[in-house]
């Protein structure tokens, strides 16, 4: 007896209603020319990487830090121009933004 033939015996009465899957759409990102910068600070003594530089409009930023926070399961906000991730993934991140077609400058360290 397979999940859905359990949950029609648990709830006789339920109809079933037509569900729809919503894909979601994948955003095109603005790929500029000019390297964005990727650097790491200490902020109250918690190591932070900063990515600036990015030419494109707010919207596209935000999008592109949520997926960065969402590959490397971490915390981080965007503000004022600049994503900041929690901790030390400078690597990381310049991998993962080298695959989506931009350029990334190393600064500090």
């Amino acid at each position: 007896m397979d999940l859905h033939e359990q949950l029609k015996n648990l709830f006789p009465d339920h109809i079933e209603s037509e569900h729809e899957e919503f894909l979601e759409e994948e955003h095109e990102l603005f790929i500029q020319k000019e390297p964005m910068i990727c650097k790491f600070e200490k902020r109250k003594g918690k190591a932070t990487t900063i990515i600036e530089g990015y030419e494109g409009t707010d919207e596209d930023f935000k999008i592109l830090a949520k997926e960065i926070k969402t590959k490397l399961s971490v915390g981080g906000t965007f503000k004022d121009d600049s994503i900041i991730i929690q901790g030390d993934y400078r690597d990381k991140i310049m991998h993962i933004l080298k695959e989506k077609g931009f350029k990334v400058k190393r600064v500090g360290g």
